[in-house]
């Protein structure tokens, strides 16, 4: 009966002591901010007990639960729209979610700048150009190459979503070196042949059938990342446009003397058997005495040392000492120079050394250039392998001998040397040395050692006829460009860089010694019967776009018949960086004068890694300016480079290269452990080396994440500086976001209702929010006492509906009581109907049953008082509440924020706005609120809030689809339209701006709010510290000496309570009875009921074993820090020891204050 549950009535609220003073209040605040980051680890802590179960139980290990694989098994046809008619699987699957969207996007037009509008119209909100850094097409793409895509399609998408008129332009290199190396490796393998025993042609053909095999690899990936772009002008840099465009600039280029011919030392890599340019050259600082590791021979080279040995003096008997690091190279030594003023020496002027193994003669020759007080004073020249070497045996006019071939053997002539290796000739020089008692001695010496950046080889100079490019009057006004912001470098620490190469800027060599590639356009003219007229003792070049050309300009200038005329053209191809410097404008079919040219030249950004500024950028610069007379593009963004988590750049042999397809479909460990098996290019040495790092790195292999999760991770590790150190791992996490966002979406969606119209346009909530500013409402309440009174009899007949709504509510209105609780409890007393299958009701009946009969007339409110979804909610009907104002409020701050990171290339600012969005603001709070709005019966209530959860999905899923495509077209096609002339894809959606959005952003309300999540922080993190698990009901009770701040606190009663938990929560000024404080600032406390909600005894046992605990660890790291040599330890771990002793200090203090007011409880 319902007499007999007052005995189970629980809370008294009559008397209790006074509140406390202001400053006594102070006092707790302050010692709480001390606790605060503590007791934020406790509240951790206490919700993984929640998770795990009881505290006391035995734990069982824990499951790994495997995401399950949901797969898009309905038949679509490629192009066609995905069906999303069907209800969205039940957890996110990145399978499903990016099945059949691309293939549609593709057939629609949305990535190609036409769609939707007319290029020879001008676009008032202008357009985005940008052409992709073309991967090689030697292989597939790795994080690196995923980082700058996932970039440069957010990029690209952002401007379109603006209105702009967007192209990315994509492509792929040819990479000469690379490509052919692969491609002679391969035949090498399968067949035993060389590329010379198959002839030009044929092994040219080789290549072209192992490109286009291979090649369309790398634009799969790009697909399967979302890569927004314009397939139909995809470009590689050999085909015949970029092939046109190569020969058009070298021949206008070596026309006005730009390019020359010359002989010169260059770089040459002996594996490559090619020249390289200056900055494709490593230089490797070593320390002293050090072993290399040398494509081609199996032991280790000896590097760092000093090598002295002796020259004899023709017929004098004396000798002279010099000194190498490269003793090989003494068998090309044609001199040695002192200094003029070097007296030691003053009498072997003009006297000659003889080579001890090829009796040449070696003038004594004095050069300025040679430090007297270095060494012993004396410098062996060897002048073709020596840069150095090189310009004094120009000024002396000395013989230039090469003795190494292009694979690096030494040559014919050279005795029993002729045929050795050079670093096997280093070893028998040095013996032969030694044998004829002309060595000295071998001392350490730092130096730096020049590496191929292609072959890992040490690079031999070598003198070679090249082609060049004179580079220094484009690069002055490269410069220029960046001084005056015609160019902008971002970051702009990025422009010391780019300055610092210009001013020290040498011509480029562009010839290389290959076959795949743009061969160069130039011909080595000979006539019939007889020398070039002119040019007996020199070569005659000309270059030309057709063989016919360079024939008809050789003809002019030597002023005879075409037909006496032979051609000859170099076999050399161009260096790749050639090709790759037109390609802004090669893509555009340049030189023709095309309608792409015309729209899209230039180009509005050049995104970039910082590693290839000069590499490629600069090219462009020099070209864009010198061929057409305007920059290429406008801005250049250089993003940092990506590391492995441990620092380290990504390479193939410690096995950190990740595909970024295996980290989007995930990978088991032994499947990388394959990959790096059928990499014929590495060494069996370097395979096990890289297999064990994986196996470090990824024991379990590498975890499905999805693309989504991928872009935003990438994007969200994007800072503009110099690298990134990323944890693969880590994007799983990101992974999770991605399930946040579907399973938010998809509890949205079904309390939107399939019958939802969403308001036809964003005004309605505009209106809403400006009345709710001036305190008006639009919609004034029509509801009268009578039906009020009607719903109170509803809920007294009901015991199912009441029960439902005080599984919400602590009361009839919500959550303070009110006269309508006396109503309906008088009512179900007369009924004397039995309770015990009503738990809510119960509760409820018993605490109104021990309120006094004065506290029973303190009630405010009447019986005609409205129900709580009709007033607690809303102030006034068809009015926003305080969470609604402060949701669409957040909405316009994110707005502000991606829109700004955007523009300012801080990708970071607007990830993270989009993070707390989605996860903190919509999932954690707003949701949350709106739960019992949802399950109310008040439908005005609910088409508002609907209306508000409609625009925060909205505009969270265009906010976040630049960096989530997939996701954010999945959830967007399941959110009815506002309107039927809505956009078919969010891709092509207008993007929220925020002066759309700045009405909604309310400071008041946002402060307002931010100290309502304060009360519920505090509160959070008072169960921690008494061990109540989070989602445990407790009864609060708030109070506050500020009006304005207890004013919040009852416009935000609601909101606290449900997301801190509490079955009941009330404002007072009385101190409630077998309660515990825990203040939230000087002026305001929120009381938490423990009295009967736990075992004060036993909870006084758990906090002192955490005291005893806490309190071993302290006096051994006490004891640690005393130490007398801990001045010693390195500053990371005394850092950590500080920051672990002030957590265990603050949280000794936490919990003997917990023990303090659990015994004050027991004695009140």
């Amino acid at each position: 009966m319902a007499d007999s549950n007052v005995q189970n009535a629980v809370g008294d609220t009559e008397g209790g002591d006074k509140p406390k003073t202001a400053k006594q209040l102070e006092k707790e605040a302050k010692k709480a901010a001390k606790m605060a980051k503590f007791a934020e680890k406790q509240a951790k802590v206490a919700e993984k007990k929640t998770a795990d179960g009881q505290s006391g139980k035995e734990k069982k290990p824990k499951k790994v639960e495997e995401k399950k694989v949901i797969t898009y098994d309905i038949q679509t046809p490629p192009g066609e729209k995905k069906n999303v008619d069907v209800e969205l699987p039940a957890q996110y699957s990145p399978k499903y979610v990016e099945a059949a969207w691309y293939a549609w996007w593709k057939k629609a037009g949305f990535f190609k700048p036409e769609y939707g509008r007319n290029l020879d119209e001008p676009n008032p909100k202008g357009q985005f150009v940008m052409v992709i850094p073309p991967p090689n097409v030697t292989g597939t793409l790795h994080l690196g190459h995923a980082l700058t895509n996932s970039v440069e399609d957010a990029l690209c998408r952002w401007n379109r979503m603006k209105g702009r008129t967007a192209l990315w332009v994509p492509g792929c290199d040819h990479a000469g070196i690379a490509t052919q190396v692969v491609v002679e490796k391969k035949i090498k393998r399968e067949e035993g042949l060389t590329r010379h025993d198959l002839g030009r042609e044929a092994f040219l053909k080789r290549v072209w059938d192992w490109k286009n095999e291979k090649g369309n690899f790398i634009y799969d990936q790009l697909e399967k990342m979302g890569s927004s772009l314009d397939w139909d002008r995809v470009t590689f840099t050999m085909d015949p446009g970029p092939a046109e465009a190569v020969k058009e600039a070298f021949v206008r280029m070596h026309e006005d003397g730009t390019i020359y011919r010359a002989n010169r030392l260059v770089n040459w890599s002996c594996t490559l058997k090619s020249a390289i340019s200056d900055i494709e050259v490593e230089k490797k600082e070593l320390p002293g005495r050090t072993e290399l590791a040398v494509p081609g021979y199996s032991e280790k080279v000896e590097c760092g040392v000093l090598i002295l040995f002796s020259y004899e003096v023709e017929k004098t008997g004396e000798r002279i000492t010099v000194a190498t690091t490269r003793i090989e190279t003494m068998l090309g030594d044609t001199a040695v120079a002192v200094h003029p003023k070097d007296e030691r020496y003053k009498h072997l002027k003009g006297k000659m050394l003889v080579h001890p193994f090829t009796n040449r003669k070696l003038p004594i020759i004095e050069d300025e250039f040679v430090e007297m007080d270095f060494g012993t004073g004396a410098v062996k020249i060897t002048p073709a392998h020596d840069p150095n070497d090189y310009e004094v045996g120009k000024r002396h006019n000395l013989p230039f001998v090469t003795i190494f071939t292009d694979d690096g053997y030494i040559k014919e002539g050279y005795k029993h040397f002729t045929g050795m290796k050079r670093f096997e000739a280093r070893k028998a020089v040095l013996e032969a040395l030694k044998d004829a008692e002309l060595y000295v001695e071998t001392k350490d010496n730092p130096m730096v050692v020049p590496i191929c950046s292609r072959s890992k080889d040490i690079i031999e100079p070598m003198i070679k006829p090249q082609w060049y490019v004179k580079c220094l009057d484009m690069a002055e006004k490269a410069v220029q460009a960046v001084k005056s912001g015609e160019l902008e470098i971002i970051p702009k620490m990025h422009e010391k860089t780019w300055y610092h190469w210009m001013e020290e800027m040498r011509d480029w060599c562009i010839s290389r010694q290959l076959w795949w590639g743009h061969r160069i356009p130039a011909y080595l003219v000979s006539v019939k019967d007889g020398p070039v007229p002119g040019y007996e003792d020199s070569e005659f070049w000309v270059s030309g776009r057709t063989e016919e050309e360079a024939r008809q300009k050789a003809a002019k200038e030597l002023n005879m018949a075409g037909d006496k005329i032979i051609l000859s053209q170099d076999p050399d191809v161009l260096d790749t960086w050639f090709s790759s410097g037109l390609f802004p404008f090669s893509v555009f079919n340049w030189p023709n004068k095309t309608k792409d040219m015309e729209h899209f030249y230039p180009n509005t950004l050049l995104e970039t890694g910082h590693d290839i500024l000069f590499f490629w950028v600069a090219r462009m610069v020099f070209f864009g300016q010198k061929l057409l007379g305007k920059l290429p593009f406008k801005q250049v963004y250089l993003h940092a480079m990506v590391r492995d988590a441990h620092g380290r750049k990504m390479s193939k042999s410690l096995g950190n290269v990740i595909d970024p397809l295996d980290v989007i479909h995930g990978i088991t460990i032994e499947e990388l452990n394959k990959q790096l098996e059928a990499n014929t290019n590495l060494d069996p040495r370097e395979i096990a080396k890289a297999k064990e790092g994986q196996r470090r790195d990824y024991p379990q292999g590498i975890p499905e994440c999805g693309t989504d999760a991928l872009r935003f991770a990438l994007c969200a590790y994007t800072s503009q500086g110099r690298d990134i150190n990323l944890d693969v791992l880590r994007v799983n996490g990101y992974r999770n976001f991605c399930n946040k966002l579907w399973n938010a979406t998809k509890f949205a969606m079904m309390n939107l209702g399939n019958d939802f119209k969403p308001y036809e346009s964003l005004q309605h909530l505009k209106d809403k929010v400006q009345a709710a500013s001036t305190g008006k409402s639009l919609q004034p309440t029509s509801t009268s006492s009578n039906n009020n009174i009607c719903d109170l009899e509803k809920f007294s007949n009901s015991l199912t509906e009441l029960n439902s709504l005080l599984e919400q509510f602590s009361y009839i209105n919500g959550y303070i009581p009110t006269k309508a609780d006396l109503y309906v409890l008088e009512r179900l007393g007369k009924s004397q109907t039995p309770l015990s299958e009503y738990p809510h009701i119960l509760r409820w009946y018993c605490h109104m049953s021990s309120f006094t009969s004065a506290e029973r007339s303190a009630l405010p409110g009447s019986v005609n008082n409205a129900l709580p979804t009709s007033s607690t909610r809303l102030g006034k009907e068809g009015q926003l509440s305080m969470v609604d104002r402060w949701m669409l409020s957040q909405l316009a701050v994110a707005v502000r924020e991606c829109n700004a990171g955007f523009e300012e290339f801080n990708f970071p600012r607007a990830t993270t706005a989009l993070y707390n969005l989605w996860w903190y603001q919509i999932c954690d709070v707003y949701l949350e609120c709106i739960k019992p709005v949802m399950y109310s019966k008040n439908e005005a209530a609910k088409t508002l809030c609907r209306n508000v959860l409609y625009t925060a999905l909205y505009v969270g899923l265009t906010l976040i689809s630049p960096f989530m495509p997939f996701l954010s077209e999945e959830l967007f096609q399941r959110l009815p339209p506002r309107t039927s002339s809505q956009p078919p894809s969010i891709c092509v959606t207008p993007y929220p701006e925020p002066e759309e959005y700045d009405i909604f952003y309310n400071e008041e309300v946002d402060e307002k709010f931010k100290f309502g999540q304060k009360v519920i922080s505090e509160v959070r993190s008072a169960k921690a510290k008494y061990d109540i698990p989070h989602k445990t009901k407790v009864e609060i009770t708030l109070q506050s000496g500020n009006t304005e701040y207890r004013d919040t606190l009852e416009s935000l009663i609601e909101e606290i309570a449900t997301l801190s938990v509490a079955s009941n929560i009330s404002i007072s000024t009385d101190k409630p009875k077998g309660s515990v404080p825990t203040p939230v600032n000087a002026d305001t406390v929120a009381w938490m009921k423990l009295q009967g909600l736990v075992n004060l005894s036993s909870c006084q046992d758990k906090i002192q074993k955490k005291i005893d605990n806490a309190e071993e660890k302290l006096q051994s790291l006490m004891a640690e820090m005393a130490k007398a040599d801990y001045d010693k330890v390195p500053e990371e771990i005394r850092s950590r020891n500080t920051s672990k002793k002030l957590d265990l200090e603050a949280e000794l203090e936490q919990n003997r204050d917990a023990i303090k007011k659990l015994e004050a409880m027991e004695t009140d």
